[in-house]
């Protein structure tokens, strides 16, 4: 076949390698034709032209790889199939033409989904505006601690088509189950992908621009549920991720299993009196409930988890045990755990107040979560908006707040929000843009913090306007954070 992949990123350039190890002729098209862009080509390039395929599978030879820069909108001549990238728009010039020529177009999931062998590991899959990385992490240590050989997958950072076509190579045991991280770019791409279980965490509007509406959005989110063969994983909270079970074409006998961090009822998971309880696989669900662990084995040592890490350890646990995990693998592995960095990270406590790093919080359902776990918070937000409005946040979280320090591009959303919801708390308004703003931030959110405070960095925004990403951007808190320590001490 003549395949064309679109993109000439970490999975784009995935894919490009597993087809032509497979024999097919792949070209990559990509709009950029920077030293990035050619960089990656020569690499790929100079890959196919090594020779023997052996370890990629497939048929152990390489057809070409040839890479066109500069041009991501014309259907190369000849082309049989479009594989692309997550991040490509439906809308996309080069889609229209792929659809016009009757060329199907999917993404790196469905290919790899598509190229399983017979004995493939079983994939369970978690999407959800927030908090996907994390309840796959978690996933995947509850299933490591019940000895099963597992890894974390997809969206998550490692390309799922490697893992698929590595599989029982170099001797290594093959993988008992996956834990797929899919996103809703991932997930549109992906029309055959049937899971054996799948969790929808939440829904909030995100990649409006992308989608087209909250309703493509939300569809694309449910995607994930199609033809679930044991279990369609919602939250109890969010009844728009129930809806996208009721609405799913499932396998007869799968069930729809809640999680909530109230007390569960039949065919949910909860938490009772300090316990995550199982009510959903156990022998009598109506009179019966099975400890799995404690609130306290989440992320132990890290202090009282946030209630949406709460939920994320429910959704990983209620996804094991659908796998026949035991109980108490579910609390070794929530025990084993340790969550990324950025991700409601502590990093010091100076003259009673605390410094959490959220800055992963990159929209405003992130952020809401985020706040929701402290009482008393001075607030340092703002960056890049992507088109979200802050009222329904600021309302929610107003009395929570001690004062709040703006940074970034589109702070004045934010500010006008604080002063139609929130005109009492106090706000220090940074009119800079630079990477220093930080250090200047967490300097002003110290002044206005009282002890017993918490200092919360959830910026309800994308970071890139100051930051080359969100990783930087608490690098630069926690750094700041550090400056105030030395000084005081």
């Amino acid at each position: 076949m003549h395949i064309t992949v679109a993109g000439l990123g970490v999975s784009g350039s995935s894919a490009a390698r597993a087809l032509a190890g497979l024999g097919a002729r792949v070209t990559v098209v990509d709009g950029g034709d920077g030293d990035k862009q050619r960089a990656a080509a020569a690499e790929l390039e100079e890959w196919a032209a090594t020779g023997s395929a052996s370890g990629t599978g497939g048929t152990g030879r390489r057809a070409g790889i040839t890479v066109r820069l500069g041009d991501g909108d014309t259907l190369p001549d000849g082309t049989d199939l479009v594989v692309t990238s997550p991040g490509w728009k439906p809308t996309s010039p080069l889609f229209t033409a792929a659809a016009a020529a009757g060329v199907d177009v999917v993404g790196d999931v469905e290919i790899a989904w598509r190229l399983r062998g017979p004995d493939a590991a079983a994939w369970l899959g978690v999407t959800g505006t927030n908090g996907k990385t994390t309840t796959v992490r978690m996933l995947a240590s509850i299933l490591e601690a019940e000895g099963l050989r597992t890894m974390a997958v997809g969206n998550i950072g490692t390309p799922i088509i490697d893992v698929v076509l590595g599989q029982g190579k170099d001797g290594a045991r093959p993988y008992d189950v996956l834990a797929v991280e899919l996103s809703s770019y991932q997930l549109h791409w992906a029309p055959s992908l049937r899971a054996h279980s799948a969790a929808v965490l939440n829904l909030a509007p995100d990649h409006l621009d992308w989608h087209g509406s909250m309703q493509a959005y939300a569809a694309d989110k449910g995607r994930i549920y199609e033809g679930n063969t044991v279990a369609c994983v919602y939250n109890v909270a969010d009844k728009a991720t129930e809806e996208l079970v009721r609405a799913a074409d499932v396998e007869e006998g799968c069930r729809a299993i809640g999680f909530t961090l109230g007390t569960p009822g039949p065919s949910q998971l909860g938490v009772v009196e300090g316990l995550l309880v199982d009510r959903a696989f156990v022998e009598n669900r109506q009179k019966q409930a099975q400890e799995l662990a404690e609130v306290a084995d989440i992320a132990p040592g890290s202090g009282t988890p946030a209630p949406h890490n709460i939920a994320n350890a429910l959704a990983a646990a209620a996804l094991a045990r659908a796998f026949g995990v035991r109980p108490a693998a579910v609390r070794d592995g929530l025990r084993a755990f340790h969550p990324d960095a950025h991700r409601i990270q502590h990093i010091a406590d100076v003259d009673g107040v605390t410094y959490i790093d959220d800055s992963k919080a990159t929209n405003t359902h992130a952020a809401e979560a985020s706040l929701a776990a402290y009482e008393h918070i001075v607030w340092i937000a703002g960056g890049l908006a992507k088109g979200a409005t802050f009222d329904e946040l600021v309302q929610k979280s107003a009395a929570r707040l001690r004062g709040v320090v703006l940074i970034g591009a589109d702070r004045a959303l934010i500010r006008e929000a604080l002063a139609r919801h929130a005109p009492e708390v106090p706000v220090v308004d940074l009119d800079r843009t630079d990477t220093g703003a930080m250090s200047q931030a967490v300097r002003e959110a110290t002044r206005l913090a009282e002890p017993g405070d918490t200092v919360l960095l959830a910026p309800a925004c994308a970071s890139m306007d100051m930051f080359v990403n969100y990783n930087k951007r608490g690098d630069a808190f926690a750094d700041a954070v550090r400056e105030l320590t030395a000084r005081d001490h």
